[in-house]
């Protein structure tokens, strides 16, 4: 029997991928089990430490740790490397090898939606291990223009330097027009009650040509996002095709499998 685990803060008991993952290893005939990990920031090392002790075949990082776990890796992949934050972790007898399919699950997401970011311009929301992630990724799509928006200006002039793009602050952004085909949220936020200043902020914002509107979140109520792209007609997918794609990549990874996408689709539309 296998030991897998999703480890974040509080957050790590609400998120969808132990529904996911426990109900793909008993489709595929699997014995296995997938647990839930609240850790505190100063145990972080501790905890990945003991991936090794308790045997645990694979592992989940969520926010806020894809960036805070890669000094404990023994290996990266060469995305997670490159991104410089990893979401899952595989156990290869005593080594923990790191690998980010955040990058990958989004571009499969944004095919399954039918948009095509090559030429096309983007703003990404964040400046953490998601919008690490999507950028590259959107870099490596041949995405034309890219704008980084953001509060930490250190971190917003690092990603663009090494990814590319421009970076724009957010205090620069209000009530402005932005001439881009897609807007994507890569930070925490999405509710009101989250950041009233950065939903004010999002629903002033003026976008002509926007296609489309994604939002890494899920399950908020009263996603600013989604009102916000309802209100100006622009297509609108939360985050729950993207952890889907980028659940499928990461079974692959602690099991080998290439499971179809419909069975982790299925699993979050509730079939």
């Amino acid at each position: 029997m296998q030991v897998y685990c999703i480890i974040s803060d509080e957050r790590a008991y609400r998120a969808k991928s132990t529904a996911i993952f426990s109900t793909v290893l008993k489709r595929m005939g699997i014995k296995g089990a997938y647990v839930p990990f609240k850790v505190a920031p100063d145990q972080l090392g501790q905890a990945l430490q003991s991936l090794r002790v308790l045997n645990i075949a694979g592992a989940n990082i969520t926010v806020p740790y894809k960036e805070a776990v890669t000094p404990y890796m023994d290996i990266l992949s060469e995305g997670a490397n490159i991104i410089g934050a990893i979401n899952t972790i595989v156990l290869n007898g005593d080594k923990l090898k790191g690998y980010n399919t955040n990058a990958i699950g989004f571009m499969d997401a944004l095919s399954y939606a039918g948009f095509d970011p090559e030429n096309k311009s983007a703003m990404v929301f964040g400046t953490g291990g998601a919008a690490r992630a999507v950028v590259f990724i959107l870099n490596w799509l041949r995405t034309r223009t890219i704008y980084v928006a953001g509060r930490n200006e250190t971190k917003m002039q690092e990603m663009v330097s090494t990814f590319g793009g421009e970076a724009r602050p957010l205090s620069s952004l209000e009530g402005q027009q932005i001439p881009v085909d897609i807007v994507i949220n890569a930070t925490s936020v999405s509710s009101q009650n989250e950041s009233p200043e950065m939903a004010g902020l999002i629903g002033s914002l003026e976008l002509p040509s926007c296609e489309m509107v994604v939002d890494l979140n899920y399950d908020r109520p009263e996603n600013f996002w989604k009102k916000m792209a309802e209100n100006k007609e622009i297509r609108f997918m939360d985050g729950l095709m993207p952890l889907a794609y980028q659940a499928r990549r990461t079974f692959a990874l602690w099991t080998g499998l290439q499971v179809p996408p419909e069975e982790f689709v299925s699993v979050i539309e509730g079939d």
